[in-house]
């Protein structure tokens, strides 16, 4: 069984990690068992909706079959049920968690043997996949995001179940490190902004480093061959003391050079700077930084090329490509209204059809140019034959139905009278 473990900044279920997910799953033996838990999200009203979400995901998009790890109140659970489940992460060879709540997944699964289990997969065999949420948990410190950012309790680290120490790993995991989902205020760093960020940093224990992933991007290393590459579409950014070291997705580098950045980078102040906290509102971010709205406002824009270009079949492509696109986010479990403009696009686009379709798009002056040049065909001859009267009726209709008519010495032209 190989030794995977995948850290995610966001969008897990999302297509943007589908090759990577397919890349792992190639490498386990078909009887593996994966699943996923729901834990982190188990709060949530719509806790069913969001599992069956990644099932779905898996099963569509990856075509793997991954059942459904249940621990959503340990509190109530019995004896027997906890017990059930810390033999079904036993059992399973593959183990995905993604978004909900680090400090609500953290009291459920506290008194749980939950943080030795992931260790043992990660130095005997299995994959360990967290995202978002889930992921600020495997460190040896976490963020309580929510109470933080939603409640307003005091900036404090809290313990994390430090599964990551057993390869050799002491950190504190920050997903979303590029969300910009505030605009006008600073909701980088999973929603903490820079101020916080600097105030959780001084923190942590001695020793310990910060690893920020961005949305839609993830740091996969396999422990067998030792080796760390960072996929997706973002950045990744190690971070001790006053120092910090940035990766672009499609660098790697080996597990050992991992563990030597971080642990050099308390002494020593590498790469970019961080981008100062805005001080004043700025624009909203543009569509680039969420894949899928990037893709909603490309495909508005080759829709807006087709019809003033007067392509009905680029149209239709637009359309039909941008309902494909919405269907594979659709198993997404993303929660933001990026979903709900994707469908408001859609609609839009087909609802612009609408005069075009009924008016054809043919340009009106290449619909009526055969009618017309025939009718001209005719008052040149009236004109010929010097019967300037029926020439005037002619000119006179056409001008009543639109159609401007100009005598000049090359001959008679014509042109609409409106677009």
């Amino acid at each position: 069984m190989p030794r995977i473990l995948m850290l995610m900044g966001s969008g897990e279920t999302s297509p943007t990690m589908v090759k990577f997910h397919r890349e792992i799953f190639a490498r386990l033996p078909k009887a593996a068992k994966a699943v996923i838990l729901d834990t982190p999200f188990g709060f949530q009203g719509n806790a069913d909706d969001i599992a069956q979400k990644a099932i779905e995901y898996f099963k569509t998009s990856i075509g793997a079959t991954v059942g459904l790890a249940s621990m959503r109140d340990a509190a109530r659970a019995s004896s027997l049920q906890l017990e059930a489940f810390a033999n079904q992460l036993r059992d399973a060879d593959y183990v995905f968690a993604g978004p909900g709540s680090p400090t609500y997944a953290l009291r459920q699964w506290s008194d749980l043997p939950f943080a030795s289990i992931l260790a043992e997969k990660l130095t005997g065999g299995g994959v360990v996949a967290f995202s978002s949420a889930a992921v600020l948990t495997l460190g040896r410190h976490t963020i309580p995001v929510y109470e933080i950012y939603k409640v307003g309790e005091p900036v404090e680290l809290r313990d994390g179940l430090d599964v990551l120490s057993a390869v050799g790993l002491k950190v504190l995991v920050i997903p979303h490190f590029n969300n910009a989902e505030g605009q006008n205020h600073d909701t980088r760093f999973c929603y903490m902004g820079r101020e916080r960020l600097d105030t959780l940093i001084s923190q942590l224990d001695e020793g310990c480093s910060v690893i920020g992933i961005d949305e839609h991007t993830g740091i996969m290393i396999d422990l067998d061959s030792e080796t760390v590459r960072f996929v997706g579409l973002g950045t990744v950014t190690l971070m001790q003391g006053s120092g910090h070291a940035v990766y672009q997705a499609g660098e790697e580098m080996s597990l050992e050079k991992f563990r030597g950045v971080m642990a050099d980078l308390g002494a020593v102040h590498s790469g970019p700077e961080l981008p100062a906290i805005p001080t004043a509102i700025q624009e909203p971010p543009t569509a680039g930084e969420s894949p899928l709205l990037a893709s909603i406002e490309s495909h508005l824009a080759s829709f807006d090329l087709a019809i003033t270009s007067l392509d009905s079949h680029a149209a239709l492509e637009s359309i039909l490509d941008l309902e494909e696109e919405l269907s594979a986010w659709s198993t997404d479990t993303l929660q933001s209204d990026e979903m709900d403009k994707g469908r408001a696009a859609l609609r839009s686009m087909i609802s612009r059809l609408e005069p075009l379709v009924r008016d054809g798009l043919v340009p009106a002056h290449e619909r009526v140019q055969p009618f017309v040049e025939t009718i001209m065909e005719l008052r040149a001859g009236a004109r010929r034959e010097r019967r300037w009267s029926d020439a005037d009726a002619i000119r006179d209709r056409l001008d009543k139905l639109g159609i401007v008519v100009q005598d000049a010495p090359e001959g008679a032209v014509w042109h609409l009278a409106q677009p």
